[in-house]
């Protein structure tokens, strides 16, 4: 089977470099922050272009810190995408506030700011941006809305770490950059981590003091916070990545070109995913529409090639989320995408030859199942 993600592949191919890294921690005796820590926080931080980076314990604890870092809770709101991972909402719930969902760009899967400025309220302090499948939200267009309304531009940075808007890296395009580094991810650690970056160094303090429960000294805890620090084994274990990744955002962009050339043409209800033209799109998942998938995804399974649905439900519909009142038909482009996306495998570890056979078993997948409709 050729699976969407293949973490064991990638550590075989850096084993050495891996392996070191962690047993460097092992050896040390220093298992919590520490000179890992500091380290990878200083190669994020000028990898992404950025003045500061806080490493923290995952990238839904990532948003819950940068909300606290900006006096984020009870009684505001926070305008983020109805079309992503529950983790993006339910940490603006988790900071007591309230998500306030928008509807998307059905041709980028990101936040339409069109919608965005039409569920701005007084009581709203933030928009949440999700890069989502790794390309890059309208950032010109919602940080122009968020200096006009005097709020605060939030990146989730995810499936995006690397990805580019006019050259500046995600991260930098707002006020604070919220990443995640599970294990599929673009940039994955062996376990759980996350970071948040900023170039404001008063944030990057307040996030620091954030994660280790708000402390500002030995037994002095100032601050609403929680224990979000990012195991220096994991730190290590990035550091060891980070230099490869480059390469590896290449391959993906390289593999993404190949899956759009084998599929060209095959149907006009075949939607594929475009390039941006006005930055990098890092193909955290390389994701089509067509109002057919589930039985494209079935036909792929038995040929051995891996699909996923991200995301089948708008979060808004959610049950978490019953109290907010939202119902069927309030975001027509969140609700069409969870019917028609599917993600194919794309990440780096695959061989070109991989790639070949996913794009024509998706081809044929394709052919098959509009022909057997007919």
């Amino acid at each position: 089977m050729i699976n969407l993600a293949d973490p064991a592949r990638e550590h075989r191919q850096l084993q050495g470099p891996i392996e070191e890294a962690a047993l460097r921690v092992l050896r040390s005796g220093g298992y919590i922050l520490g000179s890992e820590v500091e380290a990878f926080q200083s190669e994020f931080a000028a990898y992404c272009g950025a003045a500061a980076a806080v490493g923290v314990s995952n990238g839904s604890d990532a948003i819950v810190v940068a909300l606290q870092a900006l006096g984020i809770g009870p009684g505001d709101e926070v305008i983020t995408t109805a079309f992503s991972y529950l983790a993006t909402a339910s940490a603006i719930h988790r900071v007591g506030a309230t998500p306030v969902f928008a509807d998307i760009d059905l041709a980028t899967f990101n936040l339409d700011p069109a919608r965005v400025a039409e569920r701005i309220t007084p009581k709203t302090r933030a928009i949440l941006a999700v890069h989502l499948f790794g390309r890059v939200a309208d950032t010109d267009a919602l940080s122009a809305l968020a200096r006009d309304r005097n709020i605060h531009l939030v990146e989730d940075v995810a499936q995006a770490a690397g990805a580019e808007r006019h050259g500046r890296r995600t991260g930098t395009l707002g006020v604070i950059g919220c990443f995640s580094f599970f294990p599929a991810k673009p940039l994955g650690a062996a376990g759980d981590g996350g970071a948040c970056v900023t170039n404001d160094p008063t944030l990057a303090d307040l996030m620091k003091k954030v994660r280790v429960t708000g402390a500002t000294a030995k037994n002095v805890h100032e601050l609403p916070g929680g224990n979000f620090r990012l195991d220096p084994i994991q730190a290590a274990i990035l550091r060891a990545k980070l230099p490869h990744y480059e390469a590896r955002i290449a391959r993906r962009r390289d593999h993404a070109d190949r899956l759009r050339a084998a599929l060209k043409g095959v149907s006009a209800e075949l939607v594929l995913p475009a390039d941006d033209p006005d930055g990098r799109h890092v193909y955290a998942q390389f994701t089509i529409r067509h109002p057919r998938r589930d039985a494209i995804s079935a036909a792929l399974r038995a040929k051995g090639v891996g699909s996923e649905v991200y995301y089948p439900m708008p979060m808004p519909y959610q049950k978490v989320f019953a109290s907010l009142g939202h119902r069927p038909g309030e975001f027509p482009n969140a609700e069409r995408a969870c019917a028609e996306v599917l993600s194919i495998p794309v990440h780096s570890e695959l061989e070109v030859a991989e790639v070949e056979t996913v794009g024509h078993a998706l081809r044929d997948a394709v052919r098959a199942v509009e022909g057997a409709s007919l």
